[in-house]
């Protein structure tokens, strides 16, 4: 089934998102009380919900955006090539030209969004966080009303469960167990919010988010049976 799915009608992507605010004491009091709420099974005892918030990032509600990177593949007679390119900034803006993106070259009924965990994660905190700003949501996000088979979305670790449901595979030991090298140099997505706030350093997080989106390429091709991207085919655009 998957060897039917054109390789150039694939977006992958990957989102590396922090808690909205770099502390705790600059959410609204009301925004604190609903924080303290939505955690209280999730830390249980162990922290208080002031200590518990450098983990927001993973709640669309409580979190934000701060990179989409997106890789799709390019043939060129019997060349492959693999694209990537990413969206930085204050996130209305981020959101903004991603779903520019998906309305303009990534807009028709056979093109299909890949990530791994994006059923769980990516997708629903991209949607949500438009709606948060009000932007309208582009047909590819927007869920409402389709059948499951009419979801225009892939899932590595979805396609990995094969039937499944008890189990979470990391992307990382995907990759491991596919044989897909993995950068040393990669930081850890629990280093991610203090890259941004403490180190303030976006360009290190766009590398990872980039590694991050051509390894979810990678992991499709292996699923495929097919040969994965050598180095030179990979651009960062």
């Amino acid at each position: 089934m998957l060897q039917r799915i054109s390789l150039e009608h694939i977006l992958f992507l990957d989102i590396e998102t922090v808690p909205e605010h770099k502390l705790y004491n600059e959410l609204e009091p009301t925004a604190q009380e609903l924080w303290e709420l939505k955690t209280q099974y999730q830390r249980k005892d162990e922290f208080s919900a002031e200590e518990f918030y450098d983990r927001a990032g993973i709640w669309a509600e409580f979190g934000k955006i701060i990179c989409i990177s997106a890789g799709y593949f390019h043939f060129k007679g019997s060349n492959r090539s693999f694209r990537v390119t990413s969206f930085y900034g204050e996130e209305p803006k981020i959101l903004i030209e991603f779903k520019n993106l998906l309305e303009t070259h990534f807009n028709r009924p056979n093109h299909l969004l890949c990530a791994h965990n994006g059923k769980e994660f990516d997708f629903p905190f991209l949607a949500r966080r438009m709606i948060i700003h009000g932007i309208e949501l582009p047909p590819k996000l927007n869920l409402f009303g389709k059948k499951p088979w009419e979801v225009p979305h892939l899932d590595t670790m979805e396609l990995w469960k094969f039937g499944d449901y008890k189990t979470y595979t990391s992307l990382k030991l995907m990759a491991h167990v596919l044989g897909i090298p993995s950068p040393k140099d990669d930081i850890d997505g629990s280093q991610v919010r203090n890259v941004y706030y403490e180190e303030e350093d976006i360009d290190r997080i766009i590398e990872y988010c980039e590694k991050d989106t051509v390894t979810v390429a990678q992991i499709f091709l292996r699923l495929r049976n097919e040969p994965i991207l050598e180095a030179h085919e990979i651009q960062s655009i």
